[in-house]
């Protein structure tokens, strides 16, 4: 039988797949490596391109906040001067109802009956005076329910008090201004 030795053979063997381990393993580092650093190349490069996108958001975001901050402040511009048309529009509505209340109670007026104070509050006026006697109230009230101008009056007080040295009767008395259809009706209380 012939002999012949293969321990040389097996270690070159080895020592050839050891080498191919080391060249492999040193590849796969290096494709390893190079896989990672794209990956994280592509990465920042997707994180850099979502930071200019949210950039260019956030400054369109602050260009609609100030045209929506400019469209409130013509809102409220625009409430306001219709707020001041408003009452414009009621000033030329009502300018003459002042003048129809004087001219009324300067025609309504019983004699012995004096003024003391005339507030108005929208459509409803306060009146306050001085009569000679109780029956000259009750005149005015008739007068006044009877007036085209003015309606639903009611006494709120009525009492006994000395002006000037001389007894009379102080009174206060509420009833509302109406407005006047064409006709010449009473069409619509007056409202503020």
């Amino acid at each position: 039988m012939i002999r012949i030795n293969l321990l040389p053979h097996r270690a070159e063997k080895r020592r050839i797949l050891q080498t191919q381990f080391a060249v492999f393993a040193g590849l796969s580092f290096l494709l390893g490596a190079v896989i990672v650093g794209l990956v994280h190349f592509v990465i920042g490069a997707q994180l850099d391109a979502q930071m200019r996108r949210n950039q260019y958001l956030q400054q369109e975001i602050n260009k609609l906040d100030t045209q929506i901050a400019d469209i409130r402040k013509l809102r409220e511009q625009t409430n306001s001067l219709l707020a001041r048309k408003t009452v414009v529009e009621d000033l030329q509505g009502t300018r003459a109802d002042v003048v129809h209340l004087l001219d009324q109670m300067l025609r309504l007026l019983p004699d012995g009956v004096y003024l003391k104070s005339i507030r108005q509050t929208g459509n409803q006026i306060n009146l306050v005076g001085y009569a000679q006697t109780n029956a000259r109230v009750s005149t005015l009230m008739r007068s006044l329910e009877d007036s085209l101008w003015l309606e639903s009056p009611a006494l709120v007080e009525i009492h006994a008090t000395t002006a000037n040295g001389v007894r009379v009767s102080e009174f206060t008395l509420n009833f509302s201004l109406t407005r006047q259809t064409s006709a010449g009706g009473k069409a619509e209380q007056v409202h503020p």
